[in-house]
């Protein structure tokens, strides 16, 4: 049950998101840097935050399944069964992205979806209607933030906004399983 100090959080996030701006939150997984997946210039400041090279693809997470196909040409069958089948968080990597950012993008046109079944992040997802970019709160080849605590400093200054919710969490958070998805259903495991 999404509390109201946590409604508010989720206001806030997604007025930054709407604005253009870059957000840390946590998410089904590890902690995330995320913005609007629609927004080229928002995705452009992640990858420049992350010391990231655009060429590699951050994935975005959606609040429900049937969003994916507002954002893939073509949803292979056997992914309906791979969501409703999963007992951990899974991203999908689909063939033939569209809707969104061109630099959020792989260079072959696919993208990594992730359905969030975590209340907060789903509530996010919910209201800011949009899929949002979510790639580990870190600097690229560093550890993943696991917690809020593992934020590093310069992270925390580079964003525009760094969400409340569970920020006093020590959990044991792992990255999503990733799949990727030929356009005839078949499936290559990129990390269990």
């Amino acid at each position: 049950m999404i509390t109201e100090k946590q409604k508010e959080d989720i206001r806030k996030a997604c007025e930054v998101m709407r604005q253009g701006g870059v957000i840390l939150y946590p998410t089904d997984t590890v902690w995330g840097i995320g913005c609007d997946a629609t927004n080229a210039q928002a995705v452009q400041r992640v990858y420049e935050i992350k010391q990231r090279a655009d060429s590699k693809a951050m994935l975005v997470l959606v609040d429900n399944d049937a969003k994916i196909q507002q954002y893939v040409k073509t949803v292979p069958d056997v992914a309906w069964d791979l969501i409703d089948l999963s007992d951990k968080p899974l991203t999908i990597i689909f063939d033939g992205a569209r809707g969104l950012a061109d630099n959020l993008m792989a260079e072959d046109g696919s993208i990594g979806i992730r359905v969030t079944r975590e209340e907060f992040s789903q509530q996010l997802c919910y209201h800011f209607r949009k899929p949002i970019v979510s790639t580990s709160a870190n600097i690229s080849g560093q550890p993943a933030a696991r917690n809020f605590c593992d934020i590093v400093p310069d992270l925390l200054d580079s964003v525009d906004y760094v969400c409340e919710s569970r920020r006093k969490e020590k959990g044991v958070h792992k990255p999503s399983s990733i799949v990727k998805l030929g356009a005839r259903g078949e499936i290559r495991i990129i990390r269990p």
